[in-house]
């Protein structure tokens, strides 16, 4: 029985965790089963080769939202060219509504919720001639405790090259609407003592970024206090640590120990997704906003963590201004990275049940973006796509952050005016590729100095200094006959330097100038 388990990521940094788990738990068949991934960028044909070549019986694919048309169109070639080749999926992607579903109908066994143990018992029964009767197979959770853990299989090389992903818990206590982990009946703990064991082993092994993907890191004080000590205790190893944050809960254990971190070593994901207390009922979603505010606040005073904070347009109640009073409150409360996302109907989740009431109408393809509510128009959310796009560019990338926020500053509503700017863009802008940053710079002086009509020398100043905190040493020709004196800008190009942090990546180092 030779068995391959294979998925296609976005790029190459990221990696499938979710196989090495099923590889990990595969007792006798383990030596039998090997890990192919892949990225979008590879040319599907030339994927169908190369999973072929070896002759495996078994191939498994992990489906997810932005990988399952991708996927599709390769089994499809496989089942065509190599019709005994037995093809099981599984993931978030396939796991819920798979009567409705092409890849379904293709694949020879559908594998519902977390597969650690159940692929291993269809693989023994294949082994043994033993064909299953239902194609789509389902149980209830597994032990958490008796899932052997994968991260001896992270091969050397992806320790130092792509994410390392980690996780000491399972689920969510929360039943947000828009999320498939509210389908989740409880949180379920590793070992701890075993966790951190492996964690241990991984850093002798030169592991630096670890990628907590945990839904509720800060749920259990005495856990996320364990865990954070223990990284503390090797953070002068160079270490960066990525943690899901639910807003409203900062344990004083947790916040006596975050002052001692360095500035670049941990970011914090915080979904808030609506400051509107009305759309947060409708989505089931409890938010303590003024305890989120306390701890926003305290993170950005106290604390050197970099916050990733989200917000999501098109949830059912909510309208723009609404979307624009909770993003313009949330950048008050001075996080690093605002991430505007889209609404998307992910199969399974009890968002759909608003679709009638809120007239919610979505794409039919991944990523089953919201096109329309009742509350919001076609237009209005294309018109946040590409706000949230322009966003991710000048703001949370941290390229351009003293010319936004001296804008800010003087701006008496941040997001209606970056909306304007978002319009303005996209009327001059008609391919979909976006703009390089030294057009980006272009822009911004023209948009400024014509649009806002503020001082030419000024502004050329503040994009000079974005410029050299990307790490150029020349200022752009179109600034050049605004600047006399380069000792005038607010940092010196001449002898200035990106700030050099060995924890954070480039995008959080940026935010540190």
């Amino acid at each position: 029985m030779k068995i391959t388990l294979s998925t296609v990521n976005t790029s190459y940094l990221h990696t499938a965790f979710g196989l090495r788990y099923l590889k990990a738990n595969l007792g006798e068949f383990e030596s039998n089963c090997q890990i192919k991934e892949y990225t979008t960028e590879r040319n599907q044909k030339d994927i169908v080769i190369d999973l072929l070549k070896d002759s495996p019986n078994v191939i498994g694919f992990g489906v997810y939202i932005w990988n399952v048309d991708f996927i599709e169109q390769i089994i499809s070639i496989i089942k065509k060219i190599s019709p005994e080749t037995i093809v099981v999926i599984g993931g978030p992607e396939v796991s819920y509504e798979t009567e409705t579903q092409n890849i379904v109908k293709l694949a020879d066994y559908v594998i519902c919720g977390e597969g650690d143990f159940l692929f291993y018992e269809l693989i023994k029964s294949l082994s043994l001639s033993e064909k299953p009767q239902e194609k789509i197979i389902t149980t209830i959770l597994p032990d958490i405790k008796k899932i052997k853990l994968p991260y001896y299989l992270i091969p050397d090389e992806d320790l130092s090259l792509r994410y390392v992903y980690v996780e000491a818990s399972r689920g969510c206590p929360y039943k947000c609407e828009y999320c498939l982990s509210s389908l989740d009946k409880s949180v379920r703990n590793f070992d701890i003592d075993l966790f951190l064991q492996d964690m241990e082993k991984l850093i002798a092994r030169g592991a630096k970024h670890f990628k907590f993907i945990d839904r509720t890191f800060n749920l259990s004080p005495t856990i996320c206090t364990k865990i954070i000590e223990f990284f503390y205790s090797h953070i002068h190893k160079n270490l960066f640590l990525h943690f899901e944050m639910v807003p409203d809960r900062l344990p004083e254990e947790l916040k006596k120990m975050l002052p001692l971190f360095p500035a670049g070593s941990i970011q914090f994901e915080i979904g808030i997704q609506t400051l509107n207390d009305d759309v947060a009922k409708n989505i089931s979603r409890r938010n303590d906003l003024v305890k989120a505010k306390d701890n926003f606040l305290f993170l950005a005073t106290q604390t050197q963590v970099h916050v990733h904070a989200d917000l999501i347009v098109g949830l059912p109640g909510e309208n723009l201004e609404s979307f624009g009073k909770g993003f313009n409150s949330l950048l008050s409360f001075s996080p690093n990275e605002i991430q505007v996302g889209i609404l998307k109907r992910l199969k399974g989740t009890p968002i759909a049940r608003h679709e009638k009431n809120f007239s919610m109408i979505y794409q039919d393809k991944a990523p089953y973006n919201i096109l329309q509510t009742k509350d919001i128009s076609f237009v209005d959310v294309q018109r946040m796509e590409k706000f949230a796009k322009y966003w991710d560019v000048l703001w949370n990338s941290g390229h351009f952050k003293k010319i936004i926020s001296f804008w800010f500053q003087k701006s008496q509503d941040n997001f209606k005016d970056f909306l304007c700017f978002t319009d303005f863009v996209s009327s001059k802008i008609e391919k979909q590729n976006l703009p390089s940053l030294l057009s980006w710079t272009e822009i911004l002086f023209n948009y400024f100095t014509q649009n806002l009509e503020f001082e030419k020398a000024l502004i050329a100043k503040f994009l000079a200094t974005d410029y050299a905190v990307r790490g150029k040493r020349d200022i752009p020709s179109f600034l050049r006959p605004h600047i006399t004196d380069k000792n005038d800008l607010f940092v010196n190009i001449e002898n200035f330097t990106v700030t050099k942090n060995p924890q954070a990546p480039q995008r959080q180092a940026r935010h540190l100038n």
